[in-house]
């Protein structure tokens, strides 16, 4: 690609802006070992992680500050919606172009399993609490979601408003779920239906980002008002087709284009002809792969796929 150039403009995609804001405890973030391979660091939600260097990926998590509910109330004393974690500067200076310019604007939360057994606490380490110390999961989730919804409140009162909010939670993986529909309705459901409600109460649209193999739990999304459901991971044992047939006119779906074919051009292109004219039948889908961009993907492989995507996406 041209240098300077932003892809988006450069392909001519559909321009998405993002506000964030920081929930965190803002733990100090520092730099405990580096080499040639890789680094390690701790982060603002006290974790310590390492990051290879040669190698794009999720980094490996290696430690946590908050282990039981007595660190965990520290942790929260720390997580209070104060003006300063919000990027004021950066909204003052895109808000007005993203606007005028037909930006889609998204505010993003940070609450649940996923964000939680991954940044603070450690996968094992929730799973048992899910089951053991649900109130002390429930108060994290909780207060994870109180902290965001605070924070974007100020940022919406304050003029910048938002078409969708979202946020991720991956609850499942390969073939199957981190834990089962009877403990997502006892542990999560409520609280994500706080979300959706949230986002419905100043007229934008709720978007879930969840890897793995959710099917189980599409059917709660839809009854919490859900708008709309992301990746949706054919690898792991999504079905964007069927998912269309069965709840296309309740769910819009974005996404289910497998990650795994996109640097083969004749096998991506039997793919996309395969499902895209499925999935775009009564509109509510949003064309993306089911993961991300591979980084194998050359520039030439990838202006195919966005044209060929145009094409049969176009009424």
């Amino acid at each position: 690609m041209p240098k300077g150039v932003d892809w988006v403009d450069y392909f001519d995609l559909d321009h998405v802006a993002h506000i964030g804001v920081d929930n965190s405890p803002r733990y100090p973030v520092e730099t405990i070992e580096e080499t040639k391979e890789y680094s390690i660091c701790t982060t603002q939600w006290g974790a310590t992680l390492k990051n290879w260097r040669h190698a794009s990926g999720v980094p490996e998590f290696l430690d946590f500050k908050v282990k039981d509910p007595a660190s965990w109330a520290e942790a929260k004393a720390r997580m209070t919606p104060t003006p300063d974690r919000i990027p004021w500067a950066h909204l003052e200076k895109n808000y007005e172009t993203w606007h005028k310019k037909g930006y889609w604007i998204q505010a993003g939360l940070w609450f649940g399993f996923d964000v939680t057994h991954s940044w603070t606490v450690g996968t094992e380490r929730l799973l048992f609490a899910m089951l053991d110390q649900p109130e002390w999961c429930r108060d994290m989730f909780n207060h994870f979601l109180d902290v965001g919804i605070a924070l974007l409140d100020m940022v919406w009162d304050a003029g910048y408003q938002f078409d969708c909010v979202t946020w991720p939670d991956d609850m499942g993986y390969k073939h199957s779920q981190f834990f089962s529909v009877k403990t997502y309705r006892e542990m999560l459901k409520p609280i994500q239906k706080r979300a959706v409600d949230w986002a419905h109460s100043k007229g934008a649209k709720a978007h879930l980002h969840s890897c793995g193999d959710v099917n189980p739990f599409v059917p709660e999304l839809i009854e919490i008002g859900m708008d709309g459901l992301n990746p949706l991971e054919v690898k792991a044992g999504m079905d964007p087709v069927q998912l269309k047939r069965k709840y296309g006119r309740q769910l819009v779906l974005h996404g289910g284009i497998n990650a795994v074919l996109w640097d083969d051009l004749e096998a991506i292109e039997a793919e996309m002809r395969k499902v895209v004219p499925v999935l775009k039948e009564g509109g509510g889908y949003i064309f993306s792969s089911d993961h991300s961009i591979p980084s194998t993907v050359s520039l030439k492989g990838f202006r195919r796929i966005v044209a060929l995507a145009k094409e049969l996406g176009r009424y």
